[in-house]
């Protein structure tokens, strides 16, 4: 079957949905790293692996939607629920650009009582006193509370953010683009559309975005065909993806904790990893996600497909609350690249490279 494959996708054919079943349950792992490291080579000639200095800091963790895999969110009223203000977030994106960031990832709860003046607030302020550093702001949940808040519409919404400067959205909150594990996980969110549509008008207005997959929790592979098919489908569309970023749930401190018997390992990620970038067929980029599987699974992603080993993070908030902590320099970004044996490469959010170290 693997031989198959291989033919297929030499031959520049879109794997099936029953091929993609097969790698996902079947298929000689290394067989198939091997095989997604040649479709990375053919995509990505030579040695280049990109990285893009980055912060990913929260405006505020209170949240309506409960999240059975979120421990980061406080309902209202809580203790220790917070939302800063907008020179408190300009402050972090301050901290982000004084470090040479050339992105800034700001996400945060589902907070009902913010106001859509906050957030283009935030996005004219970040564009006037930092114009070295993209605003990479708020995931397709974010943007359906500021529609459900104002009154307006997601077409409304995404037009009202352009015009106050930003032209990028983070892939967050996709999880598993499957109906019955939203159902489970995340019922409030609503199903795939919910995500997709959001994805699909941003890129109809010119927006770039990342598609991003949590796994490891409830789903089965019928459903990470489906969110693998679901953003494959959105692509064909308009070509918005500039890159796919699976990651493993953390369990710790979640209410979906009692219910993971084993957390998914290397093997798997690497899996997942390799499947994507052989079945994703018209996404450029796969990041390897060193923060959430561990530094030397992330080296280990650059030999599974991965040309991209994503952002140094030098705030995260989310996995943190998960008691699953992981920090880096650039200094050490680099040297984890060229160890792999590869040569590191500083890019922009939207993939263009600043420079080649």
């Amino acid at each position: 079957m693997l031989s198959e494959i291989r033919a297929h996708v030499e031959a520049g054919k879109r794997l099936t949905r029953q091929e993609g079943r097969w790698l996902l349950t079947e298929a000689p792992l290394l067989e198939l790293g091997a095989l997604a490291q040649a479709v990375r080579l053919g995509l990505h000639p030579g040695k280049v692996v990109t990285f893009v200095i980055d912060s990913n800091p929260n405006y505020t963790n209170v949240c309506v939607t409960d999240c059975q895999f979120c421990a980061f969110y406080r309902k209202p009223g809580d203790p220790e629920a917070y939302t800063l203000t907008v020179e408190e977030v300009l402050q972090k994106v301050e901290f982000a650009a004084s470090r040479d960031a050339t992105t800034v990832l700001l996400q945060g709860g589902h907070n009902p009582e913010i106001p859509l003046e906050y957030y283009l607030t935030l996005v004219r302020e970040t564009r006037r006193r930092f114009p070295q550093v993209t605003p990479h702001f708020f995931t397709a949940s974010e943007i359906q509370t500021m529609s459900q808040v104002s009154g307006l519409g997601v077409k409304e919404i995404l037009g009202r953010l352009k015009e106050a400067g930003q032209y990028s959205l983070p892939g967050g909150g996709a999880e598993v683009l499957s109906e019955r594990v939203r159902r489970r996980i995340e019922p409030k969110k609503g199903g795939p559309s919910a995500w997709l549509e959001v994805h699909r008008e941003a890129h109809r207005q010119g927006f770039k975005s990342t598609a991003t997959m949590m796994y490891g929790h409830v789903e089965q592979p019928e459903d990470i065909l489906d969110h693998l098919d679901g953003i494959r489908d959105l692509q064909d569309e308009h070509g918005g993806f500039t890159a796919f970023v699976p990651w493993s749930f953390k369990p710790g401190n979640t209410l979906l904790e009692k219910w993971i018997k084993h957390a998914a390992g290397p093997n798997q990620y690497l899996r997942i990893l390799a499947v994507s970038r052989v079945y994703l067929d018209n996404f450029s980029h796969i990041q390897a996600s060193w923060f959430s599987e561990g530094k030397r699974t992330g080296q280990v992603a650059l030999h599974f497909g991965a040309d991209d080993f994503g952002g140094t993070l030098f705030e995260e908030n989310v996995h943190a609350a998960a008691d699953f902590v992981n920090t880096t320099t650039v200094e050490e970004v680099c040297a984890l690249i060229r160890e792999a044996g590869f040569t590191p490469a500083q890019r922009t959010t939207l993939y263009e490279i600043l420079k080649v170290y």
